[in-house]
């Protein structure tokens, strides 16, 4: 019965005095619902991110020329650094353990044209594999085969968007089009990945490894010591457990083959798909930590703000408490009631806090291409974190309300 005339009398006050109650609500409410809605996005955007790192295959480990650090490797791949040639290729498959699958590609840059219509795209001539390994496949149409990675044939898989400049509405199938002037027969188009942080995914088409080499990048197609040049090596372990072990044997195998002395630097990377989806995740649990924090000083300010309204409320009511206390109240009681009033306003602000911070998470997801997480734990989190604000702020007023001496506060004017 105590608790239940305490919260009654809470009440009472907080009714009697609605606006002051609402805008000191509104202050904690926007705080939790900024540490929500955050928090919800920081989560979308990890998710985001291991999603486009795993829509292009499964334990992965790429290897390209140069050194990602310094800017040497992938941008150019007919740039000046040491490259990477067939036989590395071969040497790889040949020898290194737990290799499931691989691929191998060649790009450049293709200018098409399909009569009066143009695209100027990234190209690459692809190994058969491709298509599995990079776990992408054709929306319309047949991937590049054997017969014409033998055969050295003038075929060509559209991305998407080249699809849609050159044959906006029309089906391309066995269309003919020019890449680099040299005509090239339409025999697939891939499916959508989109964009992402790296770029129109489907501003690309393939052609056969053995066709960009001889017949249409051959001015560029060689290495110094005469092999034929390869942009990336795709490389697909049998679960990631052994990506540790096929990384470091590649390591190993091409700094041999590349005479890398033992205290040189190499002079390509290897890169695996894990590690990259634990290097981005890293960056974005830290941001996602620091805009949760930078969200909780408005939880801080809104505490502020009731520690305020308490003080104002303990000015006011001093004939009140001191009539209170007169008649036999006592002091824990009036502690009770202003701890209580502090945390009703904390808590009905925590709870509306939840709603615009879902709220506000959804409506940033229609802005990007991003859906939000709004994970319980953060709700808890937010939810507990501004009743330890209420109740923080509001013991100081409670306490010198609670300490108040009955007689002077009679006399109070």
């Amino acid at each position: 019965m105590y608790i239940v005339e305490v919260i009654r009398l809470s009440l009472h006050t907080l009714v009697a005095n609605k606006m002051r109650a609402i805008l000191t609500m509104f202050g904690i409410s926007i705080g939790v619902g900024a540490v929500i809605a955050l928090l919800a996005i920081g989560n979308g955007v990890q998710s985001y991110i291991t999603q486009q790192f795993t829509s292009s295959g499964t334990n992965l480990i790429a290897v390209i020329p140069g050194q990602i650090q310094r800017g040497g490797g992938g941008g150019n791949p007919f740039g000046p650094q040491v490259a990477l040639g067939m036989s590395d290729y071969r040497a790889v498959i040949g020898s290194v353990p737990f290799i499931q699958d691989s691929a191998v590609d060649f790009s450049g840059l293709g200018n098409f044209t399909y009569e009066a219509n143009q695209s100027e795209s990234a190209l690459s001539g692809v190994t058969p594999s491709y298509s599995a390994v990079r776990n992408w496949n054709t929306r319309i149409g047949r991937f590049i085969d054997e017969s014409d990675y033998g055969g050295r044939s003038r075929v060509v898989v559209l991305g998407q968007t080249i699809a849609n400049d050159l044959f906006p509405g029309l089906d391309p199938l066995d269309e003919v089009v020019k890449i680099n002037n040299v005509p090239f027969r339409v025999i697939g188009v891939m499916e959508s990945k989109g964009s992402s942080f790296i770029g129109d995914q489907d501003a690309t088409a393939f052609i056969p490894l053995t066709t960009a080499q001889e017949r249409l990048f051959q001015a560029n197609a060689q290495t110094k010591g005469g092999d034929r040049r390869i942009s990336s090596i795709y490389l697909q372990v049998q679960d990631d457990g052994a990506r540790p072990l096929v990384t470091a044997a590649v390591a190993s195998l091409l700094r041999e083959r590349h005479r890398i002395a033992p205290d040189d630097p190499n002079d390509f990377s290897v890169v695996s798909q894990t590690e990259l989806i634990n290097a981005f995740g890293a960056i974005t649990d830290v941001l996602t930590v620091f805009l949760g924090a930078i969200a909780a000083i408005s939880l801080l300010v809104g505490g502020i703000g009731i520690m305020n309204i308490m003080l104002v409320s303990v000015t006011e009511r001093t004939r009140e408490i001191g009539l209170r206390k007169a008649i036999g109240a006592t002091s824990s009681a009036i502690l009770a009631q202003f701890l209580a009033e502090a945390m009703f306003l904390s808590l009905m602000g925590g709870l509306i806090g939840i709603a615009i911070g879902v709220g506000g998470a959804y409506a940033v997801s229609r802005l990007a291409d991003i859906r939000p997480e709004v994970q319980l734990s953060a709700v808890a989190l937010a939810v507990g974190f501004s009743l330890a604000v209420g109740l923080f702020f509001g013991i100081y007023p409670a306490r010198r309300a609670s300490k108040l001496n009955p007689i002077d506060a009679l006399r109070f004017e």
